[in-house]
């Protein structure tokens, strides 16, 4: 049986016990209904994993012991910041997810023109918490010990405004440039830009192209909007990262 990885959102460094969040209790406990004495790994972001033991559990509280601390560093060398254009349904989940599993850095989910999806107030900061729970669910699944970032919402135009340095691509069907074309990415890595499924308007292109974005393409046929990130991702992590 594979040992559960459980995230614990406080530092473990130097610890020689600890007890499980309720979510993450509930999980191991009620629905894993594991006992003292079996197996776990714990990770807290630092990209060190703490191989542990339960000590105690019951339907409240798991408490484990740390055995020890080994460093695990399982991040891609290519930072990539997706910038995605909130979609339907559970599709912005599954790319979320899918991204985590291949290796994004940081995600910001952008409001465009043509952007289909209605959230604000309370309804958009739980949307926003869930994503981040998928994302710490991805990280767990896929053996990732450092939890991507998922930024607050941002509309399209100042996302693209912001400048750190990386290559910044948008996906166009008629960009001079493939992935494999591309030239050297620089040491920040990359910005991606993905649309709705409406795709960018006019104005939104034309921003792009006063931003610096360099458009690129991804072969002669339309994507929807999960597989474009999807398909851009893989791409770019065989040409320039870990793949």
């Amino acid at each position: 049986m594979r040992i559960p990885r459980i995230y614990h959102p406080e530092s473990l460094l130097n610890q020689s016990s600890c007890r499980l969040t309720e979510e993450a209790a509930n999980h191991v406990g009620r629905v894993l209904r594991m006992q003292a004495g079996e197996a776990i790994e714990l990770f807290d972001g630092s990209n060190y994993i703490y191989p542990a033991v339960i000590s105690q559990a019951n339907k409240k509280t798991v408490t484990v012991t740390i055995r020890e601390r080994i460093s695990d560093d399982r991040e891609s060398p290519l930072a990539i910041h997706l910038g995605q254009v909130i979609s339907r349904g559970d599709r912005m989940e599954f790319t979320i997810q899918k991204s985590v599993e291949l290796g994004v850095k940081v995600i910001t989910p952008l409001w465009s023109e043509r952007c289909g999806v209605k959230l604000e107030g309370e309804r958009l900061e739980k949307k926003l918490q869930q994503w981040r729970k998928i994302a710490v669910s991805a990280c767990e699944q896929c053996g990732r010990n450092v939890i991507p970032e998922i930024r607050p919402v941002m509309k399209l135009q100042d996302w693209c405004a912001e400048n750190d340095g990386a290559l910044k691509l948008n996906l166009h069907p008629r960009a001079q440039y493939s992935i494999k074309t591309l030239p050297t990415i620089p040491a920040e890595g990359v910005r991606l830009l993905i649309g709705s499924e409406g795709g960018l308007s006019p104005q939104e292109i034309a921003q792009t192209e006063q931003q610096g974005f360099t458009e690129i393409l991804l072969g002669k046929r339309i994507l929807r909007t999960e597989t474009a990130a999807l398909t851009a991702i893989t791409a770019l992590q065989i040409c320039f990262g870990d793949l």
